[in-house]
């Protein structure tokens, strides 16, 4: 079957029906027999049509899943091709594996200022008086090795 009307719904949907009939409720537009009624058939509803009747003398606001699917328009004509330097992806000039290991062997944040990060690298430097910034830059060139970060232009560094 090609109607959307009659593919099975799921729990999400039945809750989309459920919370818009509460609405409905709260706003009086249903007696409380109506809605307990309403509400049971909600709950057993196994497609989309089954809720469809629940709405059809109702205002919007209605579930998202009786919601029409727009129709998209297919272009008439081939897009013309973007030029090859906007598609193109340019890595750093910067290796993750040289910045987490100057921030290992040195730890003064000079792997951070090698990738461009000054700011981190600044704070780095001036915790390591107090032993914390040594801390900071092991843990963040194992980072670094491992997961990889980005330059100051936010491209991302190369293995």
């Amino acid at each position: 079957m090609n109607d959307p009307d009659f593919l099975r719904i799921g729990t999400e949907e039945r809750d989309q029906a459920l919370q818009a009939l509460g609405d409905h409720f709260a706003k009086g537009r249903l007696p409380v027999a109506e809605y307990d009624e309403r509400v049971s058939k909600a709950v057993e509803a196994e497609t989309r049509a089954d809720l469809r009747p629940l709405f059809a003398d109702l205002p919007p606001p209605h579930p998202a899943v009786l919601a029409p699917h727009p129709i998209v328009p297919q272009p008439q004509y081939p897009m013309a091709p973007m030029p090859p330097n906007q598609l193109a992806y340019s890595p750093s000039q910067r290796y993750r594996l040289a910045a987490g290991l100057l921030q290992i062997l040195l730890p003064f944040g000079i792997g951070r200022f090698y990738t461009g990060h000054t700011g981190m690298a600044v704070a780095q430097l001036l915790l390591s008086f107090v032993g914390v910034g040594v801390i900071w830059c092991l843990i963040d060139g194992i980072i670094l090795i491992a997961r990889g970060g980005t330059d100051a232009q936010g491209h991302d560094l190369r293995w």
